[in-house]
């Protein structure tokens, strides 16, 4: 099944459509978007092309990807639409585009700690280069504003017994270790963003989003999360291979998406925006917990191994798994 025929993805994505914003500030707008088949960046095709189709809101949506026939296949139901376009394009490379833009929003990027370790030039290329390359097509097409998707991980590793970090709170990137590719090149892209707000009076924006979780989520994640889930999906245990004392700040697809959208409508120039919920805020053993629970299974404690999980496509109790989540976290 797509998942643009789930039912509860529709239901969830009309939640947030109905969010009170001034959505009509985007009316008639252009939108070019990196990242567009991930996480983030398909959910904000989603819901904008659910307010195009069904409250007129007529924002065109410009995605950019490296693989057009994944994204064809993704987006079979907007290929039609005038409102929205594919460009197959390497943000590490110079971006043309002949049309006109309102706002960029840069959300490609690597975010898995295996593709930093894999992959760190990759990774740095897409956050700085990628950054770069957008933000002189933001200056030559005199865009209203750029926005970057940041991540809590540019504070560093600050002191254990800090709980919540503050915005003092900067802690320590060790770069000579293979994962801060991911880290440091967010810090820097985020240095970008300054600069070309104070040397070209470009209206930027960073968006700073904790650990995301959500039905575009891609099964093929080597995050915990998607491997709990992937557990759920088989009617297995929950396997976790730590104790599970980490406490991490989670945050809905939905509503890191909105928070987005709220930046782009209100947000100060050069502004950082931090996207949190304190209802998220949970030990990754709890996580595991809900997911198990909902599945009636439990939570098993092993020590790490090599095995890796096969993918497995998207369905119906995938999806109600994660807007479940969604709606028990947002109730707490």
């Amino acid at each position: 099944m797509k998942l643009l025929e789930n039912q509860k993805y529709l239901d969830d994505l009309k939640e947030y459509a109905s969010f009170n914003l001034d959505w009509n500030l985007l009316k008639n707008k252009t939108i070019l978007l990196s990242g567009a088949t991930g996480l983030i960046g398909r959910y904000l095709v989603d819901l904008l092309m659910y307010k195009n189709i069904h409250d007129n809101l007529e924002v065109e949506i410009i995605a950019i990807c490296r693989n057009k026939d994944k994204a064809n296949n993704m987006f079979l139901e907007y290929l039609t639409n005038q409102y929205f376009k594919i460009i197959k394009a390497d943000v590490t490379n110079e971006i043309k585009y002949d049309g006109k833009i309102d706002y960029i929003i840069h959300a490609a990027s690597n975010t898995h700690p295996v593709q930093y370790a894999t992959d760190p030039v990759g990774t740095i290329k897409t956050n700085v280069l990628g950054t770069y390359n957008l933000l002189n097509l933001g200056l030559e097409k005199k865009i209203k504003k750029f926005i970057l998707t940041s991540s809590f991980e540019v504070y560093g590793k600050v002191d254990s017994n800090i709980k919540k970090i503050k915005e003092s709170d900067i802690g320590n990137l060790d770069w000579t270790i293979l994962r801060s590719s991911y880290p440091e090149s967010k810090r820097l892209s985020e240095s970008l963003l300054i600069s070309y707000a104070n040397q070209y009076n470009l209206d930027v924006n960073m968006v700073r989003l904790s650990r995301v979780f959500g039905p575009t989520m891609s099964l093929e994640s080597e995050l915990a999360t998607a491997q709990f889930l992937k557990k759920g999906l088989k009617n297995e245990d929950i396997i976790l291979k730590s104790d599970g004392e980490q406490l991490y700040s989670y945050n809905y697809v939905g509503d890191a998406v909105i928070a987005i959208i709220l930046v782009i409508l209100k947000g100060q120039s050069p502004e950082a925006y931090n996207v949190s919920n304190k209802n998220f805020d949970i030990k990754l053993k709890d996580f595991a917990k809900i997911v198990a629970s909902y599945v009636n299974r439990k939570v098993v404690f092993e020590l790490p191994n090599d095995i890796k999980l096969c993918g497995i496509p998207h369905n119906s109790i995938y999806v109600e798994l994660l807007v479940m989540l969604n709606f028990i976290k947002r109730s707490l």
